[in-house]
């Protein structure tokens, strides 16, 4: 299997085995490598006091698409730092895209952007994601063929 196939058999086997995205609504519409687009539709339970997006929400789509980024070459990678910055609010019933991209990797770090915005193409939130190979695969060998 080529290197986009890898990694969209990684995303789609991360997204099956937790429960965060699943329960979230998140759709992987396309992972490749380097590359991931989620989606995930904002439900009454996810908005916060002001009745917009609470932002633990907005991180955590970002998170995920940093997430299955750097974990699809089928090396265990997880999150050294991550910030993001707030641009715009969403209401209940809005999609939120989520597409996430790798910048660089040297060695075991890398750095990755994901920008969320609205289905309309709103942007809403800018993440930079810092990883750090932990070594290990997500999936066995004999999955990956």
């Amino acid at each position: 299997m080529d290197a986009d196939e890898l990694a969209n058999r990684v995303a789609q086997e991360m997204l099956a085995s937790e429960g965060t995205g699943p329960s979230w609504g998140i759709v992987i519409e396309e992972a490749r490598a380097g590359y991931v687009r989620l989606r995930m539709v904002l439900r009454e339970d996810m908005l916060n006091g002001h009745r917009i997006a609470h932002g633990g929400m907005v991180f955590s789509l970002a998170d995920t698409a940093f997430a299955y980024v750097c974990n699809g070459n089928n090396e265990r990678t997880v999150a050294a730092q991550a910030s993001i910055v707030f641009l715009d609010a969403a209401k209940e019933g809005e999609t939120l895209i989520a597409e996430g991209e790798e910048m660089s990797r040297v060695g075991r770090g890398g750095v990755t952007r994901v920008h969320v915005r609205t289905a309309d193409g709103r942007p809403i939130a800018e993440f930079t994601g810092y990883s750090r190979t932990i070594g290990g695969p997500i999936m066995e060998a004999d999955t990956e063929s």
